[in-house]
């Protein structure tokens, strides 16, 4: 009985999603902060990066890969990325059943008020050595009808105007009551060494195309150069520096791909000098030449 209710609830969400998701990709929404995905047929396995958010699949499925860890979500689960990390990600989805899901951003500056208002009592003490930057939890009731609630305020553009932030913010809430709430919650804890990799993250990413070095980084840390490189490595399994570079690889795949740009100038606007460096590390790291992107594009 309650599977029954279960799948009836799912097919409610797929219902609401399949004709706003029109089309292959994410598809911004006229809320603030949701994007709607759509795949048409199975991806196979290669790097990805998404921005802090809460990404709900309610048909097809998801591999994702991390470091040692392999996880799993789709109809039924949600990821919550707090930082973000590269990874590798798998696509399981066809034309007759595409896959269908949503990505909420995460904007720590309402995270940060519901976890004040929400005071200390609802989260114990945040052991930053457990924390993970990608994980996944199960849709449970409370989550499914905030989903709901904010699949059919984007049915209606005047919801959608007027409450399209409270839908948000009762997602986040209903989030920082689930099995993951130490990470979000960590995320706003000022005096936190998880919250102070995301500042310096938030700066990398700002500026991700100009030189770099670690002890710029610690600064926005308020670490020490040291004490900064453990908590990064910790906190996203990369060194600074190597998660810079795919990061840089990563923002030049999508002016490949998305915007057509020659390989030369890809390679400059993501901050490599050097076209031949750009191109070896690329192949390295997607295993094909840049220029193929523009010719499968």
């Amino acid at each position: 009985m309650l599977l029954t209710r279960h799948l009836d609830a799912n097919a409610t969400l797929v219902a609401l999603l399949a004709p706003l998701a029109t089309r292959d990709g994410f598809i911004p929404t006229a809320v603030p902060g949701v994007q709607l995905l759509r795949a048409s047929r199975d991806v196979a396995r290669g790097p990805q990066i998404y921005e802090p958010s809460l990404m709900v699949i309610v048909q097809g499925s998801k591999l994702a890969y991390l470091g040692p860890r392999t996880l799993e979500y789709g109809a039924g689960h949600y990821l919550i990325q707090a930082l973000p990390v590269p990874f590798e990600c798998e696509t399981f989805a066809s034309a007759d059943a595409p896959l269908l899901g949503l990505a909420i951003g995460i904007d720590r500056a309402v995270l940060g008020e519901l976890v004040l208002a929400m005071g200390r009592d609802e989260g114990g003490p945040v052991a930053a050595q457990t924390l993970e930057s990608m994980s996944s939890a199960v849709l449970d009731d409370s989550m499914r009808g905030c989903v709901e609630r904010l699949l059919r305020c984007l049915h209606d553009p005047l919801e959608c105007q007027v409450m399209g932030s409270a839908r948000l913010r009762e997602l986040l809430f209903v989030a920082l009551r689930g099995p993951q709430a130490d990470v979000l919650r960590a995320l706003v804890e000022q005096q936190g060494q998880f919250a102070r990799v995301a500042a310096s993250l938030s700066h990398l990413h700002e500026h991700y195309a100009e030189p770099l070095n670690v002890e710029t980084l610690a600064r926005y840390a308020n670490m020490s150069a040291s004490t900064f490189h453990e908590h990064f490595k910790r906190s996203t399994l990369l060194s600074p520096v190597q998660y810079l570079k795919r990061l840089r690889l990563l923002k030049a795949q999508q002016l490949l791909v998305a915007e057509g740009m020659g390989v030369a100038q890809a390679a400059h606007r993501v901050g490599y000098q050097s076209t031949s460096q750009f191109s070896r590390e690329y192949k390295r790291y997607f295993e094909r030449n840049p220029g193929a992107e523009r010719v499968a594009s």
